[in-house]
């Protein structure tokens, strides 16, 4: 990839981009992916299990880069999709799209390595496209969907709607928690500090049943979180985590998935298996473990 090549695609995204507004409406059917964190082979493995743009649609709910060194090809790829069918790839900001994560956890190393001494100029033009990315998504207003989690500071879809979309994401507050929060059940009150993140909250089945209620919608589907079969259901099935990033980083032995949501909101996943034989050789050579929750 030629610096020129990817700044000239970068000049075309942000514009798109920046007609955006926080909160985007899809309309069903829709495939639903979560983070991939840089795994190329194994979204390759995913467009070509499912279908790639525009055979179908997509809404991805962030953390496209860091951790994985191929994380400038997933989100070049991504964005590449983006521009030639906007339509049927929708993207959403994760936590990692924010130059105060990424600057630390890969993402500028990537740029740097990838393009040399254009690496830092890309790399602010990559953020400059991250800080217009959509925060959340409405699918035929029934499911809601965002990158961390809820808050308890949503009062109703028109709030989200009056809501812009921030530069840069903020330590605490509504924002905050759409991109950092995430479930933890059985714990009292509904929403507490986010001890094991140092941001966001926590929140419990409670929640989640008060805000689908406030909100007058179905299913809350989030990310952020590895789980081990790459979805998991919390609160009586009214949340669902999907991860989509198979055998994390080559640590863990977690399988990765896609929720395929069609034209009545009927949902069914698409799982993918981790690499098996990448994993044992991490851990015969001591780098990898076996999977542990949350990361």
């Amino acid at each position: 990839m030629l610096p020129a090549e990817i700044e000239y695609l970068l000049n075309l995204i942000i514009p798109q981009l920046e007609q955006e507004p926080l909160i985007i409406e899809v309309e069903a059917p829709v495939t639903i992916a979560g983070d991939t964190h840089g795994q190329l082979s194994d979204l390759l493995r995913f467009f070509n299990t499912i279908g790639p743009p525009p055979n179908k649609k997509y809404l991805f709910q962030g953390d496209y880069v860091d951790r994985n060194p191929n994380d400038v090809e997933v989100i070049v790829l991504l964005f590449a999709y983006k521009l030639r069918y906007p339509e049927h790839m929708r993207m959403l900001r994760g936590n990692h799209e924010c130059r105060l994560v990424n600057q630390i956890y890969g993402f500028r190393d990537s740029c740097k390595r990838t393009f040399d001494r254009d690496g830092i100029k890309i790399w602010r033009k990559f953020c400059q496209a991250f800080q217009n990315l959509p925060v959340c998504g409405l699918i035929d207003e029934k499911i809601l969907c965002m990158h961390g989690g809820i808050s308890q500071r949503i009062t109703s879809i028109d709030q989200l709607r009056r809501t812009r979309k921030p530069d840069n994401i903020p330590d605490e507050g509504l924002l905050c928690d759409l991109m950092w929060a995430d479930p933890e059940p059985h714990q009292t009150p509904n929403f507490v500090f986010n001890d094991s993140r140092g941001v966001g909250v926590t929140f419990n089945e409670t929640a989640v049943e008060e805000i689908c209620h406030k909100l007058d919608i179905d299913l809350i589907s989030r990310s952020h979180q590895v789980v081990e079969d790459g979805y998991e259901f919390f609160a009586n099935r009214r949340l669902v985590t999907i991860f989509s990033a198979p055998g994390y980083m080559g640590d863990f032995d977690n399988e990765g998935a896609m929720m395929e949501v069609d034209e009545t909101l009927m949902c069914k996943f698409v799982r993918v298996k981790s690499d098996v034989q990448k994993i044992v050789q991490r851990q015969a050579n001591g780098l990898g473990k076996k999977f542990n929750g949350k990361v």
